[in-house]
């Protein structure tokens, strides 16, 4: 019998109240725009995507006339046609929409291995007119002993949901029968290093004692398969290949246990990688009590085989063969599963038990979980991290990635890691790994990686001097934005809204939302626009396709402010992109030096004009969170001329938070006397509240259009017609935009000056 531990929290029984029935088939009202509907055969069972299914009853009436069977809530009325879910009529739009006309915005995929560029994508739970029709028939069920289990051949087993354009509430109601999103520990939060490399054990602390030198603050050390026995041949003499190994390499480890303390000395969370396909085998250091356990007589030195239908197996798997090295200084596992979907229990992809089963098992020590693992299907939010796999390093892959990290929101799937900079192949390109950092900064997870080809590491060191400063900038930024990005962790966990998400969430009405594929809300506050190609030869500078929606949006680093709603492109050099705060934005960063990623004693606010506010969650990172959350409210006003900032009194647990604490708040796009408004409060108490105020602030003033179009024109490259055609454009008369569109010009200048005049 399984572990207590690997046995999953459920209550997929509904009430009694809930369900309504009929010959052959019964329907369970779960909310007003949601049911569910059998047919054929029936279970009470979690299956792998439901796990919950009783919630307080509602109105509802079914009626059958034939082949026909109306089912009617107060919000909707869902028919069904011949046992199969046909339409529903929307009440308060007054429409009908039919399940199989549905246009899916598409969800996720299992991996990007081997990919340059796009990959096909599955269905998500969103369609773009807010009906969708879950077919959960053939997934497996989780009998009451945690084991995967085939259903009875023949039933059907759908969820109808009808939330129209609210795509959040569908989400969210997904999340309710399913569960909630996890809640990610701090630490994973910030800059990760990860290579496949046959590092020694000096050779990788001296890597991270380079970084520190080099003020690059990482938080998580990847050791890639070389960590554990690779050449067996040469080893052992025997026969076995190398990709799946639980025995520390002594001759590149002498003392792994030392080396583990090392990094945990210096702030790092570790982790190693697994290939689990091929079991425990006779040279394993742990090969003989594995043995035992399954039962194998260990002198037979017959291997212990990967097997997902024997309980024996995952007890020993885990007990035996991963919690020592937990206890050692492991802190969760890399699963890294390659060998396809079938396993020795009928119907189970190997993936799939190994997330559950892994997940579940590394929140034995008390502390929020973690995995790192390819996504397995619907259900897959509940063991996170995604690990996207080895794509090519190219633009072509590049491009994709933004648009496929927030799509993933459809498929309730938020926390996608990368290899940023790309994996293998490709070509040495400075200009891709900047704009790839760029995009890693303002993406779920930051995740360094690489393969063992020499000329291809990810070390910042490794480019120009230029590319190099940089590139430490980006990740330091990273680090710093940990407090901002953990508080939208919450947010995820507790209200179902992913750190990126598509614009359509946040817009659904507005047709424009839908043509930027690659731009993304990053948490409440920030609209991120990266750049995916390579820089204009003309000007020098990449752009991106950006809508611009209604109200006031600044440049967190240019402070540039363009007024919504229009469509323009937006240019930067290489060292930008264009991340945008809404008015009223507040960002909480941590001012702390060094790598820690704890709750901070000192903050670096960044806050923008306009009335907002930003409740910062903190917690003690145990399973047991909700219980020792503390809240602590910025807000910020302004009115003729006069801005305030207060930092409100913590409230929950404050005993995880500092007594007292340092506030830098920049104001980045107000200034008093031609210099940014800043306010400093020094040894703040956390239980008190604290308002700075400035008068007399106004908002940053730049160059004149002139000076803007001058500065376009002089990173033209190349001067034939140049000094004529600016002559024409800047001289004393006439509307410049007006001149602009009769000039011959190139389409990225003319587009760049176009973005410099449309800005404030």
């Amino acid at each position: 019998m399984l572990k207590k531990t690997l046995i999953a929290k459920t209550d997929a029984e509904a009430d009694k109240s809930q369900i309504y029935s009929g010959k052959g088939w019964r329907a369970t009202y779960i909310t007003p725009r949601l049911i569910r509907f059998e047919a054929g055969t029936f279970t009470d069972l979690p299956s792998v995507a439901v796990w919950f299914r009783r919630f307080e009853s509602g109105n509802m009436k079914t009626e059958e006339k034939g082949s026909v069977i109306t089912i009617e809530t107060d919000e909707a009325v869902f028919t069904v046609k011949s046992l199969r879910p046909y339409s529903v009529y929307f009440k308060d739009s007054k429409r009908t929409e039919i399940f199989a006309k549905q246009k899916n915005l598409k969800g996720t995929c299992r991996t990007l291995d081997m990919t340059n560029g796009s990959a096909k994508l599955g269905e998500g739970f969103i369609t773009e007119k807010g009906a969708y029709l879950f077919d959960d028939s053939d997934s497996l069920l989780i009998d009451e002993n945690g084991r995967f289990i085939k259903r009875e051949d023949g039933g059907k087993d759908f969820y109808l949901f009808a939330y129209g354009k609210n795509y959040r509430e569908t989400i969210n109601a997904f999340y309710n029968i399913s569960s909630r999103v996890p809640m990610i520990p701090r630490f994973a939060l910030g800059v990760w290093w990860s290579r496949y490399h046959e590092y020694t054990q000096q050779e990788y602390l001296d890597l991270m004692l380079r970084f520190k030198d080099e003020g690059i603050p990482l938080t998580v050390a990847t050791v890639d398969m070389d960590w554990h026995w690779v050449k067996i041949k040469e080893k052992f003499d025997m026969k076995y290949n190398g990709w799946t190994g639980y025995s520390w390499n002594t001759d590149l480890f002498p003392d792994y246990k030392a080396f583990l303390r090392e990094l945990h000395d210096m702030n790092l969370s570790v982790t190693l990688n697994l290939h689990p396909a091929d079991g425990f085998r006779e040279y394993e250091d742990m090969y003989e009590d594995m043995a035992k356990a399954v039962g194998i007589d260990p002198s037979s030195k017959k291997p212990v085989e990967f097997s997902c239908s024997d309980d024996d197996f995952w007890n020993a798997y885990f007990d035996i063969g991963h919690k020592p090295y937990e206890r050692d200084g492991v802190d969760f596992w890399w699963i890294d599963w390659q060998q396809g979907k079938k396993s020795d229990a009928q119907g189970l992809d190997p993936l799939l038990a190994l997330n559950h089963y892994h997940f579940l098992d590394n929140a034995e020590n008390g502390k929020l979980p973690l995995i790192l693992s390819r996504y397995s299907g619907a259900g897959s939010h509940r063991y996170p991290l995604g690990f996207s796999g080895d794509t090519f390093i190219s633009w072509k892959s590049l491009d994709f990635q933004p648009y496929f990290t927030a799509n993933a929101a459809n498929a309730a799937y938020t926390w996608w890691s990368h290899d940023i900079g790309g994996h293998m192949f490709g070509t040495r390109d400075d200009e891709l790994y900047i704009r790839w950092l760029q995009l890693g900064v303002f993406s779920p997870i930051m995740r360094l990686h690489s393969s063992n080809m020499l000329a291809l590491g990810k070390e910042p060191w490794k480019y120009s001097a230029e590319v190099c400063r940089a590139a430490k900038e980006w990740l330091r930024l990273r680090h710093r934005l940990i407090p901002y990005i953990y508080t939208m962790d919450h947010r995820t966990h507790n209200d179902g809204v992913a750190l990126c998400e598509p614009m359509y969430y946040s817009y659904p009405e507005n047709e424009s939302a839908y043509n930027v594929p690659n731009q993304f809300m990053f948490g409440s506050e920030l609209m991120v626009c990266p750049i995916t190609k390579p820089n204009s030869k003309k000007i020098l500078m990449g752009s991106t396709k950006a809508w611009i929606p209604e109200g006031r949006w600044t440049d967190i680093f240019t402070l540039k402010s363009y007024t919504g709603e229009k469509m323009l492109e937006l240019f930067r050099d290489t060292e930008t992109m264009p991340v945008l705060a809404k008015e009223g934005a507040i960002i909480p960063m941590s001012a702390d030096e060094g790598n820690s990623s704890a709750n901070p004693e000192s903050f670096e606010i960044w806050a923008f004009s306009g009335n907002g506010e930003f409740v910062l969650k903190e917690d003690d990172g145990s399973v047991d969170f909700k219980n020792h959350t503390a809240s602590t409210k910025f807000e910020i006003s302004c009115d003729n001329g006069k801005v305030s900032f207060t930092v409100n009194a913590a409230e929950g647990d404050t005993a995880v938070i500092p007594q007292k604490r340092n506030y830098k708040i920049r104001v980045r796009d107000l200034t008093v006397d031609g210099k940014e408004v800043v306010f400093k409060i020094k040894d703040a108490a956390t239980n008190q509240t604290h308002t700075v105020t400035a008068e007399n602030a106004k908002r940053i003033t730049g160059e004149s259009k002139h000076e803007r179009a001058i500065r376009i024109f002089s990173r033209w490259q190349g001067f034939s017609l140049k000094k004529e055609i600016c002559c024409r454009l800047l001289g004393a008369d006439g509307d410049i935009m007006q001149k602009l569109n009769k000039m011959p010009l190139p389409h990225d200048v003319r587009a760049a000056i176009t973005e410099e005049l449309e800005s404030e």
